[in-house]
């Protein structure tokens, strides 16, 4: 992978970030029901860490003399997690929550490899670091799917 693999996942990752924080902001407020307001609270708590991550990202963006994209290039991508119609559709959050994380996850991997190919240490720690709060992220997220099932 190139340089400019490197700088394409960084603004893809910065991009899905931003989406992320707006999907999670809205399903915190919309959802609808007592079960809902632990996913509520943990959303909510969610969209401040996603937010650190754009953050980061584009301040790597800027050390490499790249700027991230602003709205204009903005793609949105994330079907899956977008504000339930029945907002007490808790399952279907969950389950939105789980694909952006999947999504974040395979990013970051291909981020860390790439960075590594290009010996770039700083994008690489950057990446193994989001890599890890992803999959905390995705791990808690899986046991509130556990007791959804069960119910």
């Amino acid at each position: 992978m190139s340089d400019e693999d490197v700088t394409r996942l960084l603004k893809e990752a910065y991009s899905d970030e931003i989406e992320t924080v707006m999907n999670y902001l809205s399903n915190a407020v919309v959802l609808d029901g007592v079960r809902a307001e632990e996913i509520k609270n943990s959303l909510e708590a969610d969209v401040q860490e996603e937010l650190d991550h754009a953050r980061m990202l584009a301040e790597r963006l800027k050390q490499l003399d790249e700027q991230p994209p602003g709205s204009m290039e903005f793609e949105a991508r994330q079907e899956s997690l977008q504000p339930p119609e029945d907002t007490t559709d808790v399952p279907s959050v969950i389950e939105g929550v789980l694909e952006a994380e999947d999504d974040a996850i395979e990013t970051y991997k291909q981020l860390a490899k790439a960075a590594e190919e290009n010996d770039d240490l700083v994008t690489e720690d950057i990446a193994v670091t989001l890599l890890t709060d992803e999959e905390a992220h995705r791990t808690e997220f899986r046991g509130f799917r556990k007791e959804y099932v069960q119910d």
